[in-house]
């Protein structure tokens, strides 16, 4: 989507790629996090980490579902409703785009979830 000519164009989609951005950068600390861990045979269970980790994930599951709403309401709007797609490969792009942010939400929502019933087993 971003090597579309028109990206800028939509705020929501700028807005998607920048919540998408904050969520790899979320899940790469946690997985090296995580390395450093297995490394040296620590365990994160530490309350005030783990309520960190519920926290965090709770934040990008929630802008990571905002932006995915905001971005296929614009596609749908733009490209079905008022017929605006002239470029067709473009217009994949987008869709194909939303459809994976709904996908990367779903992992977060899952790993939230399972971050909070950790946080209430321990």
């Amino acid at each position: 989507m971003a090597t579309t000519s028109s990206f800028y164009n939509f705020t929501a989609f700028c807005y998607l790629i920048a919540s998408m951005g904050l969520q790899v950068v979320w899940s790469f600390g946690l997985a090296l996090l995580d390395a450093v861990a297995l490394a040296k045979k620590k365990l994160l269970h530490n309350p005030v980490l783990v309520s960190l980790f519920v926290v965090g994930d709770w934040v990008t599951a929630t802008l990571s579902l905002a932006a995915a709403s905001a971005s296929a309401g614009i596609a749908v709007l733009y490209f079905n409703d008022l017929g605006n797609c002239n470029f067709q490969e473009e217009c994949q792009k987008y869709q194909l785009s939303v459809a994976l942010a709904f996908l990367g939400w779903i992992a977060t929502a899952i790993s939230s979830l399972i971050m909070l019933w950790l946080l209430a087993a321990g």
